[in-house]
């Protein structure tokens, strides 16, 4: 799958000349695209101060010309946003419909995301008692963020025996993650563990990046601390 990006062409002139194109498509088959000729007006007269501000040269520009520019284009943007998105979907577009209008067919074909590379990194914080924060979490050693790394479960447990407000307690201490007894799935960088009740025994935290399929990388360093 390609990386998305604006339908709308950044450059002026790309974008004037989408405008006029639209106008004189749309003219030929309004028939099935329905839109009101006040609309339609709005969208020539938009494309006609584009067009008149575009021309001025360069070298004649000043902070007014450039601010007319700018309100004119942006205005004619506007204009093509709402078109598109009121009308430019019932009845569906055809391929003939895409190409005349400039516009790309929604690409459906499925990215293939890899299982996840990186293992994760993260730092301990102990911003007030019962309370441990992982803050920092990115992926080991400066590696790159992409689609595999779409979010990171977080294993922990903590050390003692088994209670009411966890059956899961750990009576011994971790060799991996798959040894931890909970975890969580965040896409954020930090992320809060409150652990009323705990103060004083010794936590522990794994990571490892899963993408959107629910596939895992490797695990990260294994992370423990005394609750405050």
């Amino acid at each position: 799958m390609s990386k998305k990006t604006d339908w709308l062409p950044s450059k002026r002139n790309e974008r004037l000349a989408m405008a006029e194109q639209w106008g004189e498509y749309i003219a030929e088959k309004n028939e099935v695209f329905k839109i009101p000729q006040p609309t339609l007006t709005k969208l020539s007269q938009a494309a006609a101060a584009a067009k008149i501000t575009l021309a001025v040269p360069e070298s004649a520009r000043n902070a007014i010309s450039n601010a007319q520019l700018k309100v004119a284009f942006d205005e004619l943007a506007a204009i093509m946003r709402d078109i598109k998105k009121r009308y430019f979907h019932v009845p569906p577009l055809n391929d003939v419909d895409f190409a005349a209008l400039q516009l790309k067919p929604k690409d459906t074909v499925p990215t293939n995301v890899p299982p996840p590379s990186a293992a994760v990194d993260g730092i301990l914080y102990f911003p007030m008692p019962a309370i441990v924060e992982i803050r920092k979490i990115r992926p080991f050693g400066g590696a790159l963020v992409d689609l595999s790394t779409h979010g990171v479960r977080i294993h922990y447990g903590v050390m003692g025996a088994p209670d009411e407000s966890d059956r899961y307690r750990m009576t011994k201490r971790p060799n991996t993650g798959n040894d931890l007894p909970h975890s969580v799935f965040t896409r954020k960088r930090t992320y809060r563990f409150t652990f009323a009740g705990d103060s004083g025994k010794e936590v522990f935290f794994c990571m490892r990046y899963e993408n959107s399929k629910g596939e895992t990388g490797p695990w990260g360093t294994m992370l423990s601390a005394f609750i405050p």
